[in-house]
């Protein structure tokens, strides 16, 4: 199984009158998310299922690849709130046998990327636009074994 995980893109700071939820990205932002789309676009796997954050900002990342005929599923568990468990039960991680793209947020992102492929560290930091594409094997007799496959930013997005 391939697992992806997608940080939004920049978005608006948080204050006390606009609810966190209802943050939009910036300008660098959309353009952040387009190049990130037109990569993940020619990588993805045609059956990926993709799981996206309530949230304004992470549904705004997610939509330069909708507009590419990606579908894509609101998924209530991966919140700004979400726990590195709740994003691993929403993805089924490790029993799915797809690969699954989660877009949504920074503690609970890099939370399951330290989980998963650092275990002795508490938390990675997924830079916002980033992508962290984490994978499955068998190797050699040793069962299962994860690996980190790229991390990719959208400043290496050539478009």
């Amino acid at each position: 199984m391939d697992l992806i995980l997608w940080r939004h893109a920049e978005a608006e700071p948080g204050n006390e009158e606009l609810a966190d939820a209802l943050r939009r990205l910036t300008p660098k932002g959309h353009k952040q998310a387009q190049k990130m789309a037109y990569w993940l676009d020619s990588v993805l796997p045609d059956n990926c299922r993709i799981l996206v954050s309530p949230a304004i900002r992470a549904r705004e990342t997610m939509m330069p690849l909708a507009k590419l005929n990606r579908k894509f599923k609101i998924a209530a568990e991966i919140n700004p709130e979400a726990s590195a468990d709740d994003l691993l039960k929403a993805a089924n991680w490790p029993d799915s046998r797809e690969t699954v793209m989660l877009v949504g947020h920074q503690p609970s992102l890099g939370d399951v990327a330290a989980r998963l492929i650092t275990p002795k560290q508490n938390e990675c930091a997924v830079r916002k636009a980033n992508v962290w594409w984490i994978t499955q094997k068998e190797r050699d007799g040793e069962g299962l074994r994860t690996y980190l496959k790229a991390i990719m930013s959208p400043d290496l997005v050539i478009k």
